[in-house]
């Protein structure tokens, strides 16, 4: 067993990964995510650069890194909402920008891990945007519960989750994780930006000797941004059969290029966020 396995294999946990990613990688993401810096965002860009975001393991397929996870907690009134960062000011390049940025669970956790794909071009991303950050269903969810449940734009609860320790929908294992499909940071936004939603035993039991789970989980609940960080698509989560193919059952796949990510193993991983357009 590896130093960063947090259970042997035969137990049937899954594991929750703390490091970052072999340097030869990293040199790899960090050349392409330049590139991508350079050719594809204007020079009055700002608050990109090199970041280290927590996020979902890439289990397999083309993306060159995990989805980002997205912190979150449960409010007095029993509803879903991302922790979005402090707004703060630092020195960049000479330059003073404002940014998302702050200490979360021995983690520096910031608005950057968001800046990819095109997101960081969205109000929704700028430190500044107002928002009640509460998790909304989306409209035309893959999950019959979800659709009996919510219609588009209502606010997550936990009560609607009471069952997570059960729920299946006859992809991969019962049991695992009871999903929501949803848009944080989205009212009075033109762009929405897409989440998954997920309460699981598996990340209720891993927080309990974690610093940042504890942090950025409560009683169970994670999310991430669901964007595919190979070609900016939409994976799901238990939505297809054919994603047992892949491994991913009980993982999140994108169907367009068969990447896979696993939600239950967090790692750190090392890439160029790309700047936000300077207003």
């Amino acid at each position: 067993m590896s130093a960063s396995d947090k259970y042997p294999s035969e137990s049937g946990r899954r594991r929750f990964v703390k490091g970052v990613v072999g340097g030869a990688a990293l040199a790899g993401v960090g050349a392409m995510g330049s590139a991508t810096v350079n050719t594809l965002t204007t020079a009055g860009g700002v608050g990109g650069g090199s970041t280290i975001a927590k996020t979902i393991a890439q289990t397999g397929g083309p993306a060159p890194r995990g989805l980002p996870q997205i912190p979150v907690q449960v409010n007095d009134d029993g509803y879903i909402e991302g922790i979005w960062p402090e707004t703060t000011t630092i020195t960049q390049e000479g330059q003073e920008i404002e940014v998302a940025q702050e200490e979360l669970g021995g983690t520096t956790y910031s608005g950057a891990w968001f800046q990819y794909c095109g997101v960081e071009s969205q109000e929704n991303v700028q430190p500044n945007f107002e928002s009640d950050n509460l998790f909304r269903a989306a409209s035309g969810p893959p999950y019959d519960w979800q659709s009996n449940t919510y219609s588009g734009g209502d606010r997550i609860h936990i009560d609607d989750f009471d069952d997570y320790e059960e729920w299946g929908n006859g992809i991969g294992s019962d049991g695992v994780g009871k999903p929501a499909m949803t848009t944080w940071r989205s009212e009075d936004s033109d762009t929405n930006l897409n989440a998954i939603v997920i309460r699981s035993p598996e990340i209720e039991e891993a927080a309990q000797n974690d610093e940042w789970l504890q942090a950025s989980t409560d009683q169970g609940f994670m999310a991430y941004l669901n964007v595919c960080t190979h070609f900016c698509c939409i994976p799901g989560y238990k939505e297809l059969e054919e994603s047992a193919r892949y491994d991913a059952a009980d993982g999140s796949y994108c169907v367009c290029h068969q990447s896979t990510y696993d939600p239950f193993t967090i790692e750190e991983a090392l890439f160029i966020a790309r700047p936000r357009p300077d207003e």
